[in-house]
């Protein structure tokens, strides 16, 4: 088998065999192909595309380079959820908990982020003593304790998936729907979970601009979790401004708390609720949507999704106290207001530049190598739909020096503020299940 004959076959739009896929990541993997060879193939699977066969099979064959994660001796159904990513997205720390709460294990490997705010794993040290780090053993006991850990991702979860990915970066492949469903689906297929929620967000603050592309990629990432066993489901969710009102991670963690406490901070627990729902119903505990966000919503109320939250913090080392008295989460040196430029209405909240904003605070990383600054953040104080007068507060700043002019200016440019009243977009547009 040639490598020159998988390129030359997919250049003309041919499906690749089974056999053809499994060879190429093989002889990838070891060095047999050079780079070279792989750019020409990813650039011909960006423009040719992928059958959903072809797809699930490149997935098992990245699955298969690497660990694969053994949850067996975890009972109960184990559910997994991953989101494509946003702005104030903190729905895993309401979602892990309301769902651990209900009786389902989570057993959930995360990463760190690299852009605008740090990844569930750095949201998590925000919590003083929260240990990421557990041994395979600790980890597996504490989900069957607890009914939920999280942990950070192995350093040798689908390494296949890794070294494409630095190549497609550089080749101008990173967008294919194919190449994208496959590389987060490998790592959640080997991640171990018996099922699979997606989130996969959609608007300005997305990684897909468009209602059509965040669709065409659910229904591929369904279709590879489905092929490949794992009952999956995908809710297509808004990202056409910030997810709740607080950005940064001691920020994030301060909201998914609250909300956990019963503040009804709308579109975040709407989504949490959505989320959870669909988990338990995969898991076998709820039969109906309606029974699920029923007893969800309860489980929120009579503080069951709270202590689920405070005994997998303090499993995993972290400090308790914090949830009750939450101005122990690390504090910014200084509060700066954003104050609007015009009296109207909020008509739009460029999402990516919030998270841009929040980063150039600290809260996120511009290279790998960058230190997260877990104290600073942003809250928004106005949201699309709001009226808001000249010299109203829109938002403010935490921050760890004073001037942050730079800060306040993106934040200015990031609001579109109008006579006319505008209406927000709804919050869940879709689910998607084939």
């Amino acid at each position: 088998m040639r490598m020159v004959d998988i390129i030359a076959k997919k250049r003309n739009n041919e499906e690749l065999t089974k056999e053809e896929i499994e060879f190429f990541i093989k002889d990838y993997m070891s060095e047999k192909i050079p780079d070279y060879q792989v750019s020409a193939l990813m650039m011909a699977i960006y423009y040719q595309g992928m059958t959903s066969s072809e797809t699930a099979i490149l997935t098992q064959a990245m699955v298969e380079s690497g660990d694969q994660i053994d949850l067996s001796s975890i009972k109960g159904h184990k559910v997994d959820k991953h989101s494509t990513g946003g702005v104030g997205d903190k729905t895993t720390f309401i979602v892990a908990p309301l769902v651990a709460a209900a009786g389902i294990p989570v057993a959930k490997m995360s990463g760190r982020g690299l852009g605008h705010t740090g990844g569930t794993i750095d949201k998590l040290e925000a919590i003083p003593g929260f240990r990421v780090e557990l041994t395979n053993d600790e980890f597996l006991s504490t989900v069957n304790e607890h009914k939920l850990a999280v942990v950070g991702q192995t350093g040798n979860l689908a390494p296949a998936d890794k070294k494409l990915y630095a190549l497609r970066d550089v080749t101008a492949t990173v967008d294919s729907i194919p190449l994208i469903a496959s590389s987060i689906m490998s790592k959640k297929i080997a991640s171990g979970a018996d099922s699979i929620v997606l989130d996969v967000k959609t608007g300005s603050g997305a990684f897909m601009k468009t209602l059509e592309d965040s669709k065409a990629l659910a229904h591929e990432m369904v279709s590879i979790g489905n092929n490949l066993g794992r009952n999956t489901v995908a809710v297509i969710s808004d990202m056409n401004q910030p997810l709740g009102y607080e950005i940064g991670n001691a920020n994030e963690i301060k909201e998914a708390v609250e909300v956990l406490q019963g503040k009804k901070v709308n579109d975040l627990r709407t989504l949490g609720l959505e989320l959870s729902a669909h988990m338990t119903i995969l898991a076998g505990i709820y039969s109906t949507y309606e029974e699920a966000i029923k007893a969800l919503e309860e489980l929120i109320d009579n503080g069951s999704a709270l202590e689920a939250f405070k005994g997998f913090i303090k499993a995993q080392g972290g400090d308790i106290s914090v949830i009750d008295d939450l101005s122990k989460l690390p504090q910014a040196n200084f509060e700066i207001e954003v104050k609007a430029k015009s009296t109207g209405f909020v008509h739009e909240i460029d999402a990516e530049s919030v998270g841009v904003a929040a980063m150039y605070l600290g809260a996120g990383r511009a290279t790998k190598d960058d230190q997260i600054n877990h104290s600073v953040g942003i809250t928004l104080t106005k949201k699309i739909g709001d009226k808001v007068e000249d010299g109203e507060v829109i938002a403010i700043l935490h921050a760890d020096k004073e001037d942050v002019t730079d800060v306040v200016d993106k934040m200015l440019q990031a609001y579109t503020i109008e006579d006319k009243q505008a209406v927000p977009n709804k919050m869940i547009y879709e689910v998607i299940r084939d």
